[in-house]
């Protein structure tokens, strides 16, 4: 058969994802182990999960510092010592915090995965954190703040949550300057001690997993607890959203103006959270939505503009984002409420709709590729305490949406007396 390269392939839409499951396990010692093999490379990726994010943190700077200065020094090795141990083998190894969890990873060869565990048992179980580490690190991340200050997309995106949350809430408290002149390192330690251990543990493994790897993590973390046991709890916080609708921070030599638009809804636990996501595609959601069009493309406003609705383990919020020339910060904000205005009234065209369901469904074809994606998809239900039925329950949610329930949306959850606005820059 002679290919045409004249006519364009037939078009199929997405009727059914199967997406692979990860399987779960214990250590002798109880930890949770959840695994995703496949894959061809022999390579395994393992991410050591805490609840040791922002959210537990008692002050600002806790949670992150506790995170980077695991790897800061040991009993038995250096910082030096242990960059260089786990690149001798060709591994990577990376920490990382958000508001929820915090995270260590390791990227290792198959074969030297051994080796590789050997330096991660140490930054896991016996950190020193060193003194001289630990000024380093709060001069740097001092520094990069004052210079992060000055940016108008950074104060919008720092006063905006603190808008959306209260002050005091774990979601909405701000770093200030002073702030790192508080921190002390027997704080990080205490928090170390209260949220890095074995029952606070969870291990998600993935990629060509060699056959004996729990044989293999049991060794260095698995065969007896580890830490200074203790539960690790948080009241949940109800958010305080300031009652003031709109917000404006001046910086009078700002070449452009930063534009939050949003408010606090729910997290993907939310039965309307996967209408939402559709809705929320069409107005900002991806290049083609209706924020793009009308503000970059049609008035030339800004070089990109979108929404999202971000879900957190204890809330959620739906916001706008844009930086907009100082001399539009107005007219951009018209554009934004006329848009809003418009899918609260006027029904999605079925054209429309149908563009932006496929799109939608294409991304999370795309985003289940690969051991690593299928274990990224497992932990965004994990978190939740979800399973895996909620991919079904949003594949059919996109897949039959209809425009009268996308309009409903818009007019529950999207009236311009519920959204906070916030301009950093000239107005």
């Amino acid at each position: 058969m002679t290919l045409n390269r004249k006519e364009a392939p037939a078009f199929k839409t997405i009727d059914k994802i199967a997406i692979q499951q990860a399987e779960h396990h214990r250590l002798d010692n109880g930890i949770s182990v959840y695994t995703v093999s496949s894959g061809s490379q022999e390579l395994t990726k393992i991410e050591f999960i805490f609840k040791a994010g922002m959210y537990y943190q008692d002050q600002t700077l806790v949670a992150s510092a506790a995170n980077n200065l695991l790897e800061t020094g040991t009993k038995s090795y250096t910082a030096n010592q242990i960059s260089d141990g786990i690149d001798f083998y060709g591994s990577f190894f990376e920490c990382a915090v958000d508001q929820d969890y915090a995270t260590l990873a390791l990227f290792s060869l198959n074969k030297y995965l051994d080796q590789s565990l050997h330096f991660v048992e140490e930054i896991l179980k016996y950190p020193t954190f060193p003194k001289d580490e630990f000024d380093i690190y709060l001069s740097n991340k001092k520094q990069k703040h004052l210079v992060n200050s000055q940016k108008v997309n950074v104060l919008a995106r720092r006063r905006f949550t603190e808008l959306l949350f209260g002050e005091d809430h774990p979601y909405g408290r701000d770093v200030k300057t002073e702030d790192f002149d508080r921190l002390t390192l027997d704080q990080v330690k205490a928090f170390y001690r209260s949220h890095y251990h074995s029952s606070n543990c969870t291990i998600v493994a993935s990629g060509k997993l060699p056959d004996n790897l729990l044989d293999i993590l049991n060794r260095f973390v698995g065969q007896a607890t580890w830490g200074e046991i203790q539960p690790v709890e948080k009241a949940l916080i109800a958010p305080e959203t300031t009652s003031q609708r709109q917000h404006f921070i001046e910086k009078p030599d700002a070449i452009q103006s930063a534009v939050r638009v949003g408010r606090v809804l729910f997290n993907k636990k939310d039965p309307d959270y996967f209408k939402f996501q559709v809705l929320n595609t069409i107005l900002g959601g991806y290049f083609g939505s209706r924020l793009m069009t009308n503000i970059r493309e049609d008035k030339g406003y800004t070089y990109g503009i979108g929404s999202g609705l971000s879900s957190l383990v204890n809330s959620g919020y739906f916001f706008i984002s844009t930086e907009v020339g100082a001399d539009v910060t107005n007219n951009t904000l018209e554009e934004i409420y006329k848009e809003i205005k418009l899918l609260r009234e006027e029904p999605v065209d079925a054209e429309e709709l149908e563009t932006v369901r496929n799109y939608v469904l294409g991304q999370f074809l795309r985003s289940v590729d690969g051991p690593y994606a299928l274990a990224d998809k497992f932990k965004a239900i994990w978190e939740f305490g979800l399973g895996y039925d909620y991919f079904d329950r949003y594949f059919e949610a996109v897949k039959t949406v209809t425009p009268q329930e996308l309009m409903a949306l818009a007019n529950t959850y999207l009236q311009e007396k519920d959204l906070i606005e916030l301009v950093v820059g000239k107005k």
